[in-house]
């Protein structure tokens, strides 16, 4: 009796933990809408509804499924695409011949929750009504690979959901440049370009354009954020600025969307970036029709930019002259006739089989679709099935070349190959890799991604108002740099049907002449333009900095351009230079007069009596000095201005010598009328000769050596003046210009003490008196001559130096030579020998030295 209980009770015991290890679901599996058995299964996920309705749980009952709305016609042909594309490879005797693919295609509502639940429900194989299997059991009918999903957000949920289990994923739809990272997302694949070219592309646009001053919409979603995020990167780098930047989400309340528009309407931009979902921009652009806010030039993302969504009679006005990209359209052979043959009875028992959801207006079935126009039928603008059909076939090629796997040959580790209809999916995903060809070629690069090509379109109505999509121009991804934007911009009808391209920029181009001035706490778009400071010049426009012109060139009146500085020297055609010159030539001439009245008249007691060797040689000296005066008129050149200074130096110490000479005659001819003085003797013509000589000979000499060292040398002086260049004489060696200077001072200094000490002596004539009026007229000069000098730079500083040396010498001339011409010329009579002995002893010396000769 025991022994029947025991055995019983291990039975039961056994059949207990049978039952615990089978392997449950947790809740309800979501059915496929659409199926088919294969031998390969490949997963599908669709937005067939475009909103989804999640009951908020209570926990206090049975979750509700979700409930979905707003059917979309362009989703589901791509989904009959996906369809055609299998039935077409199934036909194909050549590619997977002997295999059949199979589909389960889901609907996912644009609900990422929803879509990563159809995820898991397909990687674990077995659908509700089959045999329910154990967990120690492995079952290996679940999805060879998935196609989809539409939005970048679903798909990003999806694949790392599903990234573990290696199974790949192919969207056609999803352009979000985060998933190119292999890392993440190491099975994803997509027929779409990467978000990363079309935000390239839409800052292109913006540069050609030439727009600086843009306001940016984005969706809060992945594909918005993103895309978003690598378009502002790029228009930055092109030094293009964003006014404002909004994000906004298919949920936000109604109060978020009226301040989006408010501040779209205060914005100083009316050009508009907006990367977004046709869900989120269907919110927006009902918002600003009702706002009436119009004027706006719309960039959209590919995303919306074909949406019919928006495409209604109110709102094709306020979005006419939207630009955007669209997938590059290519004709499927077959697929139109496909398409127009879709009939409910052909899906039985699925949720696609309500016509009322698929053909609205109490469908029978039996319509012909050929007649309708919709966005189910419309191909003409269609790029996105295309995308679909690659995705199918991009699998089935990897399948194919997995099938035709040779022993010993294949792709995988030790060159094993897969074994046919149980294979694993990464092995699968290995071989999407690999370039396909049919109508054109289909190569994935290292992140999943193909070559971008985009056409471009513009919204435009035609006369009833409706939208009309024109093609302007495409963008080739692997075309040359620089090179991958084609426009044709006569072909754009801009907002409000306008022409002309519209103007978009915080403040207008600086013009050549100006530099851009940021304004402070704005943007570096934003600036005033301040013209070029004196000298500078800007010869393009916005030009940051204004450049400096060269020591020898000047600003234009326009700032624009550097133009040759004005040359100025003392020239013998200015009205100066002409005057000085007669001046100079006035003085030759009088000092010529005198010379020839004192050679009539060298007999004379009166020019006996002065010396007349030492009158001549000072009247040569003199006549130097006048034409001195002119080597420093005119342009200087290397000689002129060597000339210039050694001349004046040496004439004039000529000058200063002969005066001395005389002055010395004159206080001797009085120290020898003292009793026991015979100094005359020591001072006769060969000492006078000699001392002239010696003491202009130490003049020449500094001359030489200054000229030997460091002689002077002309310059262009720009210090004076900023838009003149003066050409004047740079002295070279300050030393030797000092010693030559001081010099002259000092024999001025001496002749004019030892004339003034001999002011008073008796004398009926005195010498003396009018050489040290001579001198104190030449020292006078020539200190006047500096402070003048210095507060008269240019041209007018030589005249300066000019004019002192015709003063001076003027000085000389009338000073010491005019009183004895007075005496010749107007009275003869006192020139007697007798009258000029009867005044004192010195004139009588004096007459008696040079008389005798």
């Amino acid at each position: 009796m025991y022994n029947i209980l025991f055995w019983g009770l291990l039975a039961v015991f056994h059949m207990q933990k049978a039952d615990d290890s089978t392997c449950k679901f947790q809740g309800k599996v979501k059915l496929p809408e659409l199926s088919k058995n294969g031998d390969v299964i490949l997963g599908g996920i669709f937005n067939v509804h475009l909103n989804s309705f999640h009951q908020i749980h209570s926990f206090t009952g049975q979750p509700v499924e979700t409930t979905c709305s707003s059917f979309d016609l362009e989703v589901f042909r791509l989904v009959q695409t996906m369809i055609f594309a299998i039935e077409e490879i199934n036909q194909n005797p050549v590619l997977l011949p002997n295999v059949t693919l199979g589909y389960k295609i889901h609907d996912n509502c644009a609900s990422s929750a929803l879509a990563t639940k159809i995820a898991l429900s397909l990687v674990n194989g077995p659908r509700e009504m089959e045999p329910i299997q154990t967990c120690s059991q492995r079952y290996t009918k679940s999805v060879a690979a998935f196609i989809g999903c539409t939005r970048s957000s679903e798909s990003v949920d999806i694949a790392r959901t599903i990234g573990p289990f290696r199974i790949p994923m192919v969207s056609y739809y999803s352009t979000c440049a985060c998933l190119s990272k292999r890392q993440e997302y190491p099975s994803f694949f997509r027929t779409i370009p990467s978000d990363q070219y079309q935000s390239k592309l839409l800052a292109q646009l913006v540069e050609t354009f030439g727009w600086t001053w843009i306001g940016t919409i984005r969706s809060s979603d992945e594909y918005g954020i993103f895309g978003m995020q690598a378009f502002t990167e790029t228009v930055e780098k092109l030094g293009i600025c964003i006014a404002f930047s909004e994000s906004l989400h298919r949920t936000d309340g109604g109060d978020k969307i009226r301040r989006i528009v408010e501040v779209i309407k205060k914005a100083t931009t009316k050009v508009i970036v907006a990367f977004s979902s046709s869900l989120e921009m269907e919110i927006l652009v009902k918002e600003v029709v009702r706002q009436n806010v119009t004027g706006i030039q719309w960039i959209g993302s590919e995303a919306w930019v074909l949406s019919d969504l928006l495409a209604p009679e109110e709102s094709a006005i306020f979005l006419r002259g939207t630009i955007g990209p669209m997938v590059r359209k290519t004709q499927i052979r077959g697929l139109r006739d496909f398409l127009m043959d879709v009939h409910p009875s052909m899906y039985p028992g699925n949720l696609l089989s309500d016509t009322t959801s698929v053909f609205p207006l109490h469908c029978t079935g039996e319509e012909n679709l050929n007649q309708t126009h919709n966005s189910y039928s419309d191909l003409t603008l269609d790029g996105s099935s295309y995308n679909v059909y690659k995705a199918v076939y991009a699998v089935a090629h990897a399948l194919h070349n997995m099938f035709s796997c040779k022993d010993k040959e294949g792709p995988f580790k030790n060159n094993t190959c897969a074994h046919t209809l149980d294979f694993k999916p990464w092995q699968v995903k290995k071989l999407i890799l690999l370039n396909l060809l049919f109508q054109d070629k289909i190569y994935f690069d290292e992140n999943g991604d193909p070559v971008a090509s985009y056409d471009l379109v513009n919204w435009q109505t035609n006369a009833q108002g409706l939208k009309e999509i024109t093609t302007i121009g495409y963008y080739d991804g692997s075309a040359p740099s620089g090179k991958e934007l084609v426009l044709n911009k006569e072909a754009i009808i801009w907002n409000e049907g306008q022409r002309k391209v519209p103007r978009a920029v915080c403040s207008e181009s600086c013009p050549a002449g100006t530099r851009k001035v940021s304004r402070k706490g704005e943007s570096i778009c934003c600036f005033d333009c301040t013209p070029c400071a004196e000298g500078e010049i800007s010869n393009n426009t916005d030009s940051i900095d204004c450049v400096k012109c060269s020591l020898e060139y000047w600003s234009n009146q326009q700032k624009d351009r550097c133009v040759s500085k004005r040359i100025e020297f003392l020239s013998f055609a200015d009205t100066l230079g002409i005057v000085l010159v007669t001046l100079a030539l006035v003085g030759v001439c009088t000092t010529a007069a005198v010379a020839v009245v004192f050679l009539q008249y060298k007999h004379t007691p009166i020019v006996k009596a002065n010396n007349s060797e030492l009158s001549f040689l000072l009247l040569f000296a003199l006549a130097l000095c006048f034409l001195s005066s002119l080597t420093f008129i005119g342009q200087p050149s290397v000689w002129s201005c060597m000339l210039r200074r050694t001349a004046f130096s040496i004439s004039f110490v000529l000058c200063i010598s002969c005066i001395l000479g005389k002055t010395i005659i004159v206080v001797l001819a009085f120290k020898a009328t003292l009793p026991s003085n015979n100094v005359m003797k020591w001072f006769g013509h060969t000492q006078q000769r000699l001392s002239v000589l010696i003491l202009t000979s130490i003049q020449f000499a500094i001359c030489v050596l200054w000229l030997t060292i460091l002689p002077p040398f002309p310059l262009k002086n720009s210090t004076h003046y900023r838009d003149v260049i003066i050409l004047e004489c740079d002295s070279g060696s300050r030393t030797a210009f000092y010693c030559v200077s001081g010099y002259i001072a000092i024999l001025s200094c001496i002749c004019f003490v030892l004339a003034f000490l001999a002011r008073k002596l008796p004398d009926n004539f005195n010498e003396a008196k009018f050489i040290t009026f001579s001198m104190l007229i030449f020292c006078a000069v020539w200190i006047t001559y500096i402070p003048a000098s210095v507060s008269s730079p240019g041209k007018y500083s030589t005249a300066v130096e000019v004019f002192a040396i015709l003063s001076s010498s003027f000085g000389l001339l009338v000073s010491i030579f005019t009183p004895k011409c007075y005496i010749i010329l107007l009275k003869p009579e006192t020139n007697t020998k007798k009258h000029l002995m009867s005044k004192n002893k010195v004139m009588t010396l004096t007459l008696q030295i040079y008389c005798n000769e």
